[in-house]
C-alpha cells in the first residue's frame, strides 16, 4: 500500500511530454541521444580553441582540427564496444545490433579507454606530450558527461533505485511503477557540473595546465569519485548490481580511475614553462 500511495504521489515521466526523438520525418529520425554526442563534440572544440590560446599550449589551431576527429573515432568505437562487451555481451549472438547506434547503448569507461587508445596514436603521429594533450582534452570532457546524462533522461533509461524522496520519479521502462532516483540528473550535475567547474577553475586561475597531468589526474578522480559514489542511487545493470567482490560494475570500474587520478595528482611536479 505504501509503495502504491508514494508511486501516485511521484513525478510521472511519461507526464513530461519528453520524446527521445528530436525530429521525425517519417523515412528518418534524429533522436536527441544522437544530437548529444554531436553538441558535446562542437562544445569540447570550440572550448578547445579557447584554452589553446593560453601561453604554453601543447598544440596549435590545425592539431585541434584534427584531434577532434580522432577523439570522435575513439568515444564512439570505444564507447559502443565497452557498452557491449561489458552489459551486453550477449548482443554478440547478432553482431550487426552492434552497428545500431541510433539505438543507444554507450559505455563511458569504454569510451574512455577508446580516446585514450585515439589520443596515443594522435600525439605519438604529432610528436606532442600525451599527459599536456589529455589535460587540455581533460577540460573539454564534462560538456560530453553533461549533455549525454541529459539525453539519457530524455529517453527515460538508466533511472536510478527506488526513492521515497519529492523528486522521486516513476519511469515506465521499469515495469513496476515505483518511484526512483533520476539519477541521470545526479551524474550530469556531479560527473559532469561540478567536474566541469572545478577544472576550468584549475585551469583559469591556477598553474595546473603547466603541470603535465595534473588537469587529467584531477579530472579522473572528480569523475571517478561521484561515479563510484552515485553507484549507490543508480540501478545498476540486471546481473551487474553486486558482484562477487561487492560492487558493482560502475564502481569496480571506476576506481582504477580514481587511483591513476591520484597519482596523476600526486606526484612531483614537473612544470612547464608558461611562455609559448
Amino acid at each position: 500500500m505504501l509503495a502504491f500511495a508514494g508511486a501516485a504521489a511521484a513525478i510521472h515521466f511519461d507526464r513530461l511530454g519528453l520524446s527521445p526523438v528530436a525530429l521525425d520525418l517519417g523515412f528518418f529520425q534524429l533522436r536527441w541521444y544522437a544530437l548529444s554526442y554531436l553538441a558535446a563534440m562542437l562544445l569540447g572544440w570550440w572550448y578547445m580553441l579557447r584554452l589553446i590560446r593560453q601561453p604554453g599550449a601543447p598544440l596549435d589551431r590545425r592539431q585541434v582540427d584534427d584531434l577532434v576527429y580522432y577523439i570522435f573515432a575513439g568515444v564512439i568505437l570505444g564507447g559502443r564496444l565497452g557498452y557491449c562487451l561489458i552489459y551486453r555481451p550477449e548482443i554478440w549472438a547478432h553482431p550487426l545490433d552492434v552497428l545500431k547506434l541510433w539505438e543507444g547503448g554507450m559505455s563511458f569507461h569504454g569510451g574512455f579507454v577508446g580516446v585514450i587508445a585515439a589520443l596515443w596514436l594522435f600525439t605519438r603521429r604529432q610528436g606532442l606530450s600525451m599527459l599536456l594533450v589529455c589535460d587540455y582534452v581533460a577540460c573539454t570532457t564534462p560538456f560530453g558527461l553533461i549533455l549525454v546524462r541529459i539525453a539519457n533522461f530524455v529517453n527515460g533509461e538508466l533511472w536510478g533505485r527506488p526513492s521515497s524522496l519529492p523528486w522521486a520519479m516513476v519511469f515506465p521502462g521499469t515495469g513496476d511503477g515505483i518511484p526512483r532516483h533520476p539519477s541521470q540528473l545526479y551524474e550530469a550535475a556531479l560527473e559532469g557540473g561540478v567536474t566541469m567547474l572545478v577544472l576550468a577553475w584549475l585551469f583559469w586561475r591556477t598553474d595546473a595546465r603547466l603541470v603535465p597531468g595534473r588537469l587529467v589526474g584531477a579530472g579522473l578522480v572528480l569523475y571517478g569519485s561521484a561515479r563510484f559514489l552515485l553507484e549507490f542511487l543508480r540501478q545498476p545493470d540486471a546481473g551487474l548490481e553486486h558482484l562477487w567482490w561487492g560492487l558493482t560494475m560502475g564502481q569496480t570500474l571506476s576506481l582504477p580511475m580514481v587511483l591513476a587520478g591520484l597519482w596523476l595528482v600526486a606526484r612531483p611536479a614537473v612544470r612547464m614553462p608558461a611562455a609559448s
